[in-house]
């Protein structure tokens, strides 16, 4: 079979290579899944980067999120051979991977490979963040790097709950996109400045911001919480730690806590599971939801992929497909 694998951290175009392997061959408990596609993600590029989480185990294949077809099914009959599955686990760029039967979940009828790939992290994330901000309709939320695969999926999900969104972008043709998605105001971080027109727009600040960039515009959005709000920060874009104000943090009560999906799935109750799965796959397959793909590339041309992801104003997610 084809994979990409590294064999050191580094920047994903230094370090990457496609090779030729053994198919690997299931575990009992363990289901063989042929990858029919992919989703580039920023947690995907650090973790090449070994600025993740979790630390690669070299070699190592690339990627976190899947979709494809059981080749050979686990042994207690979980699932079975021609079963779409979608998948969650450490290095998916390969034709074919062996996984625990407990980290796959059935497609639902109706969605494709190309949504189902990119239907854990992202809207997960959304939803799970959205729901332990305890924000309430007429609330005001802050999304940094709003025209994100994220940031869209949050937009959507805040709105549908009657919360009132502003997002920040690095490009002025984004504005229009988050506008018609429900944006409320969308304001260019390179151009504007955030704290002064957020502010003064909301008539003191947002209750929360969702933060994927840290860095200074992860200060920005800090400083753009009204007294008591609250800064969740799940991504780090910029690659630098946020500049913390402290006497920002102590006059006006504000508070910030981390937010990671696989801490969240491994700590929750099997029902807020359950529920949060039945509610993404929900708005997945609602026909006025809008998910944007961008671009598909053969596994083979990972690099063409690659950089059509770091193209600035990319509108959409790349996906790896087979």
């Amino acid at each position: 079979m084809k994979e990409v694998i590294f064999e050191q951290v580094g920047m994903p175009l230094d370090v990457l290579k496609l090779i030729k392997s053994e198919v690997p061959q299931p575990k009992p408990e363990e289901v063989l899944i042929q990858v029919k596609a992919r989703n580039i993600n920023p947690a995907d590029l650090m973790f090449i980067r070994g600025r993740y989480g979790i630390s690669p185990k070299f070699p190592s294949s690339a990627g976190f999120e899947a979709s494809g077809i059981v080749e050979i099914p686990d042994q207690e009959g979980k699932f079975k051979k021609g079963d779409r599955v979608m998948l969650t686990a450490a290095g998916t760029w390969r034709e074919y991977v062996a996984v625990p039967a407990s980290a796959v979940i059935p497609i639902p009828d109706g969605m494709s490979f190309e949504v189902a790939c990119q239907a854990f992290v992202n809207p997960m994330t959304a939803f799970c963040m959205i729901e332990q901000s305890g924000l309430q309709a007429g609330d005001w939320l802050l999304i940094t790097a709003g025209a994100s695969a994220f940031g869209k999926f949050a937009i959507q999900m805040a709105k549908a709950k009657g919360i009132k969104v502003i997002c920040t972008v690095r490009h002025e043709e984004q504005k229009s996109l988050l506008q018609e998605l429900g944006a409320d105001l969308v304001v260019n971080s390179e151009k504007e400045k955030v704290q002064q027109v957020i502010t003064s727009f909301t008539d003191g600040g947002v209750h929360v911001a969702f933060d994927a960039v840290s860095g200074i515009l992860g200060a920005k959005a800090l400083s753009s919480l009204r007294k008591g709000g609250l800064l969740m920060v799940f991504g780090a874009l910029s690659m630098e730690n946020i500049p913390l104000n402290s006497g920002l943090m102590i006059f006006k009560a504000l508070r910030m806590e981390g937010f990671w999906l696989t801490d969240w799935m491994m700590n929750a109750k099997p029902e807020d599971r359950k529920n949060a799965f039945a509610q993404v796959f929900k708005f997945l397959m609602n026909e006025d939801s809008k998910i944007d793909i961008a671009g598909k590339y053969p596994l083979e041309e990972f690099a063409e992929a690659l950089k059509a992801y770091e193209k600035a104003g990319r509108n959409g997610k790349i996906l790896l497909i087979s």
